[in-house]
């Protein structure tokens, strides 16, 4: 028998386990934290009895943009009520375990999501969508999942462990389709155990590159590791530094292979884009990669309600979200040179309409600074400041080298988060038509974002 599920007891046991199997999130691509390969993430997979065998997955890769299209595409195919057509028949033969609940006693689509990083709570990387909304797994049922499989977690790492409770999770609540978020690169990542129905790479950019090669060529290839014999995948944009590396691997595993750029506008795909509630940089080009991989998936037609209120449907929070109106206020969790440089224009853009910028900015030590400095825009009033992660780099050290690579830039050093974004606000009052941004790393929003619960005082 189970122990009965307590609160204090079970924020015990979590602790203890996040102490145990450190995440990438908290020690960076270093230690237990990051483990490479197939082999653990298969053997837990097969103890959960290969649970993402029971609904048809999307597999979705890529440098940005991979968090907007997994959510995109699961609260489409969550609101338009139908998961496939009959004709969709790629991937593994489905099976349904005997304690799901049976999916025609629903009236209603659910679809999985699974993302990281989280920002608040590590069950956001997990949830499941329907026209109603989202849930996430609950405490009690993570709490089921640790008496009943935590005997196996030896040798694994955070990340194996929350993709197998998010497949488990899954199938237990009988899911109609899961959209599925690599967590790192594509080939040797752990979500890459499965056999997807649609495999979708969105952008290819210089990032983590210790890790996945030092040119997009490189990097190309690694994401297209996803890549599944007789599987078609969806590539965002055909790009001329990218496209021979996709085409080798498909032409080597035997997947058809769409470049969603290649494609015409969908009719009303213009108008949609203006209606939806994700907005920022690029989210013109995640929006058509959607729908071309909806078409792809086999998804006869496509939610335009489900696509405009995306956000609110999946709770997706950090992509150039307004969390405050007076002064407006946006966060983002870019943090690499190329989703940068995107929300840097953006604000470059605000300014030249006459808008006065405070950015409250920080960053991990391992990040590009070198590269990210030249995209920063003059003219605004940076304050700098660390979260509380041992990756970060300290805000005086960021001041010291922004102040060399960058010494036309005004900048300030805030010994916390809070109050840099205390600062801010104060700044803000005395400038004429202000914003503020807030970003450059998820733990800088992930600690600004509480600040602005309604029931919080700033």
């Amino acid at each position: 028998m189970q122990p009965v599920f307590d609160l204090t007891r079970y924020n015990e046991r979590l602790e203890s386990l996040f102490t145990r199997f450190q995440s990438v999130q908290k020690v960076g691509f270093t230690g237990n934290a990051y483990k490479p390969g197939l082999e653990g993430m298969e053997r837990f997979s097969a103890m959960l009895g290969d649970p993402w065998k029971s609904y048809p997955c999307i597999h979705v890769a890529g440098t940005n943009g991979k968090g907007s299209v997994c959510s995109m595409l699961a609260s489409s195919l969550a609101a338009g009520g139908v998961v496939r057509s009959a004709t969709a028949t790629h991937g593994p033969a489905q099976k349904t375990s005997a304690n799901c609940p049976t999916r025609r006693q629903r009236d209603t689509t659910h679809v999985g999501l699974y993302t990281s990083p989280h920002l608040l709570d590590f069950r956001e990387r997990m949830k499941i969508v329907s026209a109603d909304g989202y849930e996430m797994i609950s405490r009690e049922e993570v709490w089921e999942f640790l008496n009943s499989y935590e005997a196996g977690f030896e040798g694994l790492s955070f990340f194996e462990i929350t993709t197998g409770m998010a497949f488990w999770w899954f199938a237990k609540k009988g899911v109609d389709a899961a959209v599925i978020e690599v967590g790192l690169g594509g080939r040797l990542d752990s979500t890459n155990i499965i056999t997807p129905a649609l495999s979708v790479v969105t952008s290819i950019g210089l990032d983590h590159c210790a890790l996945l090669g030092s040119t997009r060529a490189a990097i190309a290839c690694e994401k297209a590791g996803i890549f599944k014999p007789g599987v078609p995948a969806v590539v965002g944009v055909r790009d001329p530094e990218t496209e021979l590396s996709f085409k080798t691997v498909a032409f080597a595993m035997g997947t058809p292979l769409i470049f969603a750029s290649d494609r015409d506008a969908f009719e009303g795909e213009e108008a949609l884009l203006a209606q939806m509630d994700l907005t920022g940089p690029c989210q013109d080009i995640n929006l058509h990669t959607v729908l071309v991989a909806l078409e792809a998936f086999g998804y006869k037609g496509w939610s335009r309600d489900g696509i405009a209120s995306c956000a609110r449907l999946t709770g997706f929070q950090g992509r150039w979200q307004r969390i405050c109106e007076a002064p407006e206020t946006i966060c983002d969790i870019g943090h690499n040179p190329p989703a940068l440089k995107e929300n840097f224009a953006r604000i470059r853009q605000m300014q030249e309409e006459g808008r006065s910028a405070v950015i409250v900015y920080g960053i991990m030590a391992d990040k590009d600074l070198d590269g990210i400095a030249p995209l920063m825009p003059a003219g605004a009033r940076y304050i700098l400041a660390a979260p509380l992660n041992q990756r970060a780099l300290p805000a005086e050290d960021l001041l010291q080298r922004l102040s060399r690579l960058r010494p036309d830039l005004d900048c300030s050093a805030a010994d916390s988060v809070q109050n840099a974004v205390r600062q801010a606000l104060d700044l803000a009052q005395d400038l004429p038509n202000p914003f503020i941004y807030i970003g450059g790393s998820t733990f800088v929003v992930a600690e600004a974002l509480p600040l602005f619960n309604e029931s919080t005082e700033i």
